[in-house]
């Protein structure tokens, strides 16, 4: 492939510089020289004594005795029983005054406000007690008495007769469009010629930028920074017997003491099941009580049952009819012909032709579809292709150049035939462009052609 294009002519690579490395800490154990020591400070403080088992003091055995239990507490030694009698009250005697005088029932109220003697005095309200007249009601408003109907009225129109003017003339349509503006005959429409496509006769190299300066450098993998953590490899059991287990050894234990029960003998005698209530409430004469509530007597009654009430009896219903509607005799007379349904509009609004302006709009040319489209841009008429030349550095010798040296990381310089007979100057040198592809730099003047 070729690597020759204008960036690395522009930016030539620099010489590879390794980086310098880090002054940060490396996060690594650091194992102290010195041993654990596998003393604790429980080893340390507490040494263990030796630690003899409590001995318990045997009891004593239970010695029955002949003597009999003394019941006397203290409380009765102490609080002798005293006798009891009935303590008299405290209160005063009560006095009841008696008196022969008959007692004076009026109030206080009744002595002190006593009526006046003074005569009722008349009403001034006056006697609005309303008695109904005996005439008979004709039932006639205030309305029907003062408006009497006359009957219908026949009204006669004042509108103005409007007929519809029509005259003979014909109508002037001419308008300032019509007159202003005049339609003009369309030109031609250009239609652009586009030209074929012509493919590109070479081939496509598929390089990047990124593949001709990244090439990946070899070196070394990466190593792991983890410590290597060794496991023991000895095939002991492991111990399950603890610091607690060693020092805290258990105790023998005396068994513990318990008392045999006594055997159950059952008695010989057969149980008394009488309470205390059945052996002394005997009830020798006693017989079952009798009910004191006399028997309800029900009378038998043969007559009919009276329904008759107090409210039947003062309040009788009515005999009467239901009074018909008092409608008032009709007046208006209604026409037999039936009703014209001729409005106003109808009558004097007459529909005339609509007539029909004639359209002097210029009529719109579509787009011919059978002429190609224009698919000229920019980009197509400013960037043109341009002429693919071979890259010299793809030739083993290439031609119109002569070898001259080769530096010391291995890459070959090449000058022009024209330039031999003169030596090169370092202004030269500098001026030079190299083209790198495949370990072969070529160096030249900038007027050569270059091509990526």
């Amino acid at each position: 492939p070729c690597f020759l294009s204008e960036y690395v002519e522009q930016y030539p690579l620099y010489p590879y510089a390794e980086p310098r490395d880090s002054f940060k800490p490396k996060a690594q154990y650091q194992k102290q020289p010195v041993a654990v020591e596998g003393i604790t400070t429980f080893k340390r403080d507490y040494v263990p004594h030796e630690v003899l088992p409590v001995k318990f003091k045997p009891p004593e055995k239970y010695v029955k005795s002949d003597e009999n239990m003394d019941l006397i507490s203290t409380y009765k030694q102490d609080y002798n029983p005293y006798p009891i009698c009935r303590v008299p009250p405290c209160l005063p005697r009560e006095t009841n005054y008696t008196s022969n005088i008959k007692m004076d029932t009026i109030p206080t109220y009744k002595s002190d406000y006593v009526p006046w003697n003074e005569s009722k005095r008349e009403m001034i309200k006056p006697d609005n007690t309303y008695h109904p007249s005996e005439a008979k009601f004709d039932y006639r408003t205030t309305v029907q008495d003062d408006y009497i109907y006359k009957g219908p009225v026949a009204t006669h129109s004042c509108k103005p007769l409007n007929p519809a003017h029509i005259t003979k003339a014909p109508l002037e349509d001419l308008t300032n469009y019509k007159l202003n503006y005049v339609p003009h005959p369309l030109e031609k429409r250009f239609v652009h010629e586009h030209e074929k496509y012509k493919p590109s006769d070479a081939p496509f190299d598929g390089l990047t930028t990124h593949k001709q300066t990244y090439k990946g450098l070899a070196g070394p993998p990466a190593k792991i920074v983890k410590p290597y953590h060794s496991m023991p490899t000895h095939d002991l059991p492991f111990s399950s017997s603890t610091e607690f287990r060693e020092k805290y050894q258990a105790w023998p234990q005396p068994p513990t003491f318990t008392r045999k029960p006594d055997v159950y003998v059952p008695p010989v005698e057969k149980m008394d099941l009488q309470t205390t209530t059945q052996t002394h409430y005997t009830y020798p004469k006693g017989q079952p009580a009798k009910s004191c509530r006399p028997l309800g007597y029900v009378q038998k009654i043969t007559a009919p049952f009276d329904s008759r009430s107090t409210m039947k009896d003062d309040y009788k219903p009515w005999h009467s009819k239901k009074a018909k509607p008092i409608i008032p005799a009709p007046e208006l007379t209604l026409p037999a012909e039936p009703m014209e349904n001729l409005t106003t509009f109808r009558a004097h609004y007459v529909p005339h032709p609509p007539t029909f302006t004639k359209n002097f709009k210029p009529g719109w040319s579509a787009a011919r579809s059978n002429l190609p489209f224009a698919a000229e841009t920019t980009y197509a008429i400013s960037y043109t292709p341009k002429e693919m030349t071979k890259c010299l550095a793809s030739y083993k010798e290439p031609p119109g150049y002569v070898f001259q040296e080769m530096d010391a990381v291995g890459h070959k310089f090449y000058c022009p035939a024209s330039e031999t007979e003169r030596p090169l100057s370092s202004k030269s040198k500098e001026r030079r462009s190299s083209f790198s592809g495949n370990g072969l730099n070529l160096s030249g003047p900038k007027e050569l052609p270059v091509t990526a």
